[in-house]
């Protein structure tokens, strides 16, 4: 198989990363793909599954990644936490298209500015969102009805058995050591809230009422500057889903409540819910699987070389489309006064 035009897939045999690739697989059946892990005979597995794939052994400690010298491809996608960066410059070395999703908030500092000193190396999507950007997008497709939009709640309920392998473990204590505190924007300004103040209720799709808390998370700044919304929160539960709790697979729910003026000028308010019966894993590879496909130029126009976010390379309306197409269902009212 050629390597050149492949698909390079850092932790491709984890949750995020199998499950993108499966889905790139199903989009574009002839796109090369290469599984990188630490575990060979693993990645070896998803390659088999995925067809016209390759298995290569990932060292993330080495600036070559462990990779053979001769080996080419098309873009970078790091399924995994690279601490070191490594992945990331070997894209930029290279000219590689290149995404993240492990990195959150509070580790983005090292990638922007990696990006910024090469602005003109390569394309590098920030994607450490909730379900890789996929709640931004949905709220962005609910906000085509506003004219214009004041507050933005986002209350997401996590099973505690959904977490993810256990790179998505690791990646939840890192982000929690790194900071207890809530980032919102209130009035329109960034504000932080100490751990007390962050403490909230997020309430499931049947009433269900589990004790979350404001967290820091890409998808606050995301959706504030987008819309121009002066108050934006993203609150988080880990529990027990309420699906879980009638005896049913850990599912999950995202409530997404926008508040503002319609285009009559009265106002409006909308409560939607986004829900997979499977839980996070299907919409989070769902979500790096849109990245990869935009990256690469397989649907829409190619992507300048700079730092992007999910919402300013993907189109909400044919993400919401994906999500239902991977088995997510909306759930919602619409309030005008």
């Amino acid at each position: 198989m050629e390597h050149s035009t492949s698909v390079l897939v850092m932790g491709g045999s984890g949750q995020a990363g199998a499950g993108a690739a499966a889905l790139l697989r199903q989009w574009h059946p002839a796109l090369p793909l290469t599984i990188a892990g630490r575990d060979l005979d693993r990645a070896q597995r998803v390659a088999d599954g995925l067809g016209a794939a390759t298995a290569v052994t990932l060292d993330l400690e080495r600036s070559d990644l462990g990779l053979p010298a001769d080996h080419r491809y098309s873009a970078v996608v790091a399924a995994v936490w690279d601490a070191r960066l490594h992945g990331l410059r070997y894209a930029q070395h290279r000219g590689l298209p290149y995404l993240s999703i492990s990195s959150g908030l509070v580790d983005i500092a090292p990638e922007v500015v990696a990006g910024a000193q090469q602005a003109g190396g390569a394309p590098i999507l920030v994607a450490s969102h909730y379900l890789a950007g996929l709640v931004v997008l949905a709220a962005l497709d609910s906000a085509r009805e506003f004219d214009r939009i004041d507050t933005i709640k986002i209350g997401a309920i996590l099973d505690e058995t959904d977490i993810g392998g256990p790179a998505g473990i690791a990646d939840l204590e890192r982000w929690s050591a790194a900071a207890s505190a809530g980032l919102v924007r209130r009035d329109g300004v960034f504000t932080w809230l100490d751990s007390r103040d962050a403490q909230v209720d997020v309430i499931g799709v049947d009433g269900t009422v589990l004790p979350g808390q404001s967290i820091p998370i890409l998808d606050v700044p995301s959706l504030a500057l987008a819309t121009g919304a002066p108050n934006v929160r993203f609150d988080l539960a880990v529990g027990e889903s309420p699906s879980r709790h009638r005896g049913e697979p850990a599912s999950i729910e995202v409530r997404i409540d926008l508040e503002g003026v319609g285009s009559t000028g009265a106002p409006l308010s909308t409560s939607r819910y986004l829900v997979h019966p499977a839980g996070q894993r299907p919409l989070t590879a769902l979500g790096v699987a849109l990245g990869v496909e935009r990256l690469l130029g397989l649907r829409g126009d190619a992507v300048a070389p700079g730092i992007h976010t999910p919402e300013a390379l993907l189109d909400p309306a044919y993400a919401v489309e994906r999500m239902v197409e991977v088995g997510a269902t909306f759930v919602g009212q619409r309030d005008d006064r």
